[in-house]
Formats: structure tokens, C-alpha cells, sequence
């Protein structure tokens, strides 16, 4: 999350949650919305740029990347609740 700051990357991270959530089909609280996408975000960040894509700065791109590094972390979860049940 480049040039948003601590308070952006918050509120960014709320919505990377939150748009997580529902195109999951999960029903989660705010807090648990906030870390799934500050999670989410270092995940998509960090494969953003191990496969070489530069998603550059502000808002819409880290919304962009940490909303899908979010869903990714909510399918894997789901993966591994799946099995032990």
C-alpha cells in the first residue's frame, strides 16, 4: 500500500475486508473485516510482486490488490475449516 499512509491503509483495509466478505458469502465483523484486509493486503502485495506486476501507488490499486489477496485468504481458510470437519 503505497503512498496512503496509516489511516488509509486502514480504511482500505476495512473495504478489502468487507468486499471480501460478500463476494465470499462470509458474514464477518468489522475488526475481523479490517485484519482479513490488512492480511489480504501483504499477501496480494506480496504475490503482486514476486510474479513481476507493478500495481503502483495510491487508493484504487492497493484497493484493488488487497481485496484480492483478501478473497484468496478467505478461500484458503475456507480450505482448511473444510478438512478438519
Amino acid at each position: 500500500m503505497n503512498g496512503v499512509g496509516i489511516i488509509g491503509a486502514i480504511v482500505i483495509g476495512i473495504l478489502a475486508g468487507w468486499i471480501a466478505e460478500k463476494v465470499m458469502g462470509r458474514n464477518h465483523g468489522l475488526l475481523t473485516n479490517l485484519i482479513v484486509g490488512l492480511v489480504g493486503a501483504f499477501l496480494g502485495g506480496f504475490l503482486a510482486s514476486s510474479i513481476g506486476w507493478n500495481t503502483g501507488a495510491g487508493w484504487i490499486p492497493s484497493l484493488i490488490v488487497s481485496t484480492l489477496g483478501a478473497i484468496l485468504l478467505l478461500f484458503l481458510v475456507g480450505l482448511f475449516r473444510r478438512r478438519r470437519v
